[in-house]
Formats: C-alpha cells, structure tokens, sequence
C-alpha cells in the first residue's frame, strides 16, 4: 500500500531534485478531491523524458527498482515495503500540446491542481482523470474514481462505467 505520508515524502524528494511532477491515478482523483477516499495500490507520477534520469535515481536511492517496464514511456517501481510507483513519461511537443505513448494531447490536461497530506500537487485535470480511466477493463478502484469524479463535478458517467 502507497500511503499518505510515502507521496508526501516522494514529493518533497522530487522537489529537492528539482523534478516537476504530475499526480494522476487514484491519488490523482483524491488530490483533485483534495481528501482520500480509498487506500491505494500504487502512485501514478507523470515526469517529462528529459528528468527521467534524475527522477529513476531518486527513486532508487529510496530502495525501488524497476520490476516492468509496460513499454517506451511507462514503468512500474516497487519498493521491499510492497510500495509501487508507476512512472508514466511524456514530453512537451508542438505549443500547447504533450506527446504520451504516442499519441498528442492537448498540455492542458496537467492544469490539476489538488491537495495531498498539505501540500499542493500539480495533477490530470478532473475532465482528464475520467478520460484516463477509460478503454481498459476496470476494477472496482477505477469504477470508484470515476463516479466519484463524475458526481462531484456534474459530468456524464461514461457509457462504460454505466451499471449494466
């Protein structure tokens, strides 16, 4: 379990080594909500490509190491306290847009802003998180986030987030 106090610390850590990082997943939802709503498996850090090296050492020097990578731009880190980051890399591309697992999003999905244990964290946007949850088989976690989401911020449920 990724608790409370182990984002606070990753994130003090990336702010000591000058990373800019991007909250998204659950505790993205929940720093958007700015309150937990449910306990969480894993941290989910959007890093631009150019401060991989720094954020990978980081981490290592915190006792993670990197048990899959998913593919060019995403990797899972896991921890012997069974603590898991999964590190999601993109980059700035053409004005006002982020190439992510090749494909182009428009850079506004990073204007989240929340809270986490305190401190102020950039995240996805509310609209981005729902879109995030989408087009994958999902658990009961996803399905939490994106009512919750939807409710809180009066959008439409997703067809496939409808009760069947």
């Amino acid at each position: 379990m990724v608790k409370e106090k182990d984002v606070v610390d990753l994130l003090k850590k990336t702010e000591l080594i000058g990373v800019d990082v991007w909250i998204t997943g659950g505790w993205g939802v929940d720093a958007i909500l700015r309150r937990q709503t449910r306990q969480h498996n894993d941290i989910d850090f959007f890093v631009q490509k150019k401060d991989t090296n720094a954020f990978m050492e980081m981490i290592k020097s915190n006792g993670y190491w990197q048990a899959k990578i998913e593919s060019e731009d995403q990797s899972v880190w896991c921890d012997v306290y069974d603590r898991t980051i999964d590190l999601h890399l993109f980059e700035f591309a053409e004005e006002r847009t982020l190439r992510f697992e090749n494909q182009i999003y428009p850079a506004d999905i990073l204007n989240g802003k929340g809270t986490i244990g305190g401190i102020t964290v950039r995240c996805l946007t509310a609209e981005a998180q729902v879109l995030y949850h989408q087009g994958y088989e999902q658990k009961e976690k996803d399905r939490h986030d994106v009512l919750l989401l939807c409710k809180t911020f009066g959008f439409s449920i997703p067809k496939e987030y409808e009760k069947q």
